[in-house]
């Protein structure tokens, strides 16, 4: 079926200009002006609009187990809520149990997405342990599955936290390999230390999430996985980065030559932790980890975006009700589920907060939600950009509509919404997936299941690169 649309403003992390696009089977087969219309079963008027490759949301946690229950969103609810927000690929993490076969994890993931998802998705593997038997699967899990990307836990003592020689191990085989090692960069036991502290004082209000987890221990953390990888000689993604102390770590490291990368999220970028004092155990809606910050960490985050000290934009999606989920820690705050509903507003809040107040450009922005992320993790530039030959993965943003972010207007299912009230400027007015509408007029026009999983090439590697290498 072929395409076009028209009188569009095309933006990629590079450029802005003028130009029609032919889609034919999925791809964008042609980019100009005055496009031959015919055999074209539809065309699209982008008048008014931005036409910005899909995003791609590097952080997502869909039908995830967490503090006995289970994040409200699916991999079905959860897509369909990106792609209202203009996102077209999510990296999902998978989970390991220690003693378990990775391959059992990740079919456990398949099982939880396949058929599901209304997007194009793929997966983070988590690595809990460096055992032989680990070491002995890693290689198939990047050959077989295009899995190319390896998450350690340094918080959750007892949990998912795995100590510095897994995290080192994990570095070194990475690199060998041809994987990006992702760190969540809190000090577990320090952190344990102090939340066992706060409780034995009576202190069980959701504020003391934020109390007993201070920057200095995510600025340590951070500082200690960068050296590490210095060492090893290896790649280091940092996922959501809160705090100027964390900033500094990954930006001193970068101008010593390590290979080194920073995201944060958009709930650090315009919520502070006052939101955890909120009256009548309100609070527990903003609980999540790392927590949020002082606000002066927000202009510390912005400035960083707009030079580069941090390179992308990651949801860290992992919604739980209020009313059911997150009250399960009404009078104990380590028992509240951690995690919050960001993926449907990922991009309007950037584009609103950042391009529109003008602390980021357009071409930034671009690449911050979309190219960067498809760049490092394996997917470009079949994702993450507009050229011929591209997935006509696209979004037709339209830059004048004024909105108000609400849990009555979203579309995850979760019973409130984390920017509750918060005015804000842009919508994605329509959506492709590899060249289908799957959102039109901000209406879900798709199917569950339309998303295929998604083989990724190894780091630092195109998909082009490794097509070329299988032929």
């Amino acid at each position: 079926m072929k395409k076009i649309i028209e009188n569009g403003t095309i933006v990629t992390a590079s450029e802005t200009y003028k130009a029609d696009l032919l889609i034919e089977n999925g791809k964008i087969s042609a980019i100009g002006r005055n496009l031959s219309t015919d055999h074209v079963d539809e065309i699209i008027d982008a008048k008014g609009c931005y036409v910005f490759p899909g995003g791609v949301d590097p952080h997502t946690h869909l039908d995830m187990p967490f503090g006995g229950t289970v994040t409200k969103d699916t991999f079905e609810t959860g897509t369909i809520a990106a792609a209202h927000g203009g996102t077209t690929t999510v990296i999902d993490f998978c989970l390991t149990e220690k003693g378990k076969p990775l391959k059992s994890a990740i079919e456990t993931w398949h099982k939880k997405s396949s058929g599901k998802s209304a997007i194009d998705y793929s997966f983070h593997l988590m690595i809990g342990e460096m055992t032989e038997d680990v070491l002995n699967e890693l290689p198939s899990v990047i050959s077989n599955e295009g899995i190319t990307s390896f998450k350690v836990f340094m918080a959750y003592k007892n949990v998912f936290q795995a100590d510095d020689a897994t995290l080192f191990q994990t570095l070194i085989k990475a690199k060998e390999l041809g994987a990006l090692v992702m760190v969540h960069a809190e000090n577990g036991d320090v952190i344990d230390y102090l939340t066992k502290q706060a409780l034995a004082e009576g202190k069980t209000e959701p504020i003391y999430h934020a109390l007993t987890r201070p920057v200095e221990a995510e600025g340590e953390a951070t500082g200690r996985a960068c050296q590490l990888t210095s060492l090893a000689n290896s790649q280091l993604y940092v996922v959501h980065v809160t705090c100027a102390e964390a900033v500094k770590q990954i930006e001193e490291a970068r101008k010593q030559g390590a290979d080194i990368w920073g995201e944060t999220c958009p709930q650090y970028l315009v919520l502070d932790e006052d939101a955890l004092r909120k009256p009548d155990f309100e609070g527990a809606k903003y609980v999540w980890s790392p927590p949020l910050r002082e606000k002066q960490h927000q202009e510390v985050l912005w400035n960083a975006l707009k030079t580069g000290a941090l390179q992308t934009i990651g949801s860290d999606q992992c919604s739980f009700d209020f009313d059911g989920q997150k009250s399960l820690g009404r009078d104990d705050f380590t028992k509240i589920p951690n995690g919050g509903p960001i993926i449907e507003d990922r991009m309007s809040i950037l584009y609103s907060e950042g391009v529109e107040k003008g602390r980021i450009s357009l071409n930034q922005f671009v690449d911050l939600t979309s190219t960067r992320a498809a760049k490092l993790f394996g997917l470009y530039p079949q994702k993450g950009t507009i050229t011929v030959g591209a997935d006509a993965d696209l979004v037709l943003f339209d830059p004048a509509v004024e909105r108000t972010l609400s849990a009555k207007t979203h579309h995850l299912t979760v019973d409130y919404s984390a920017f509750e009230g918060m005015q804000i400027k842009g919508e994605p007015r329509t959506v492709l997936s590899r060249g289908n509408v799957i959102l039109r007029d901000q209406s879900y026009v798709g199917s569950p299941g339309d998303g295929s999983f998604i083989k990724r090439a190894a780091y630092g590697k195109t998909l082009a690169d490794e097509l070329v290498g299988q032929l």
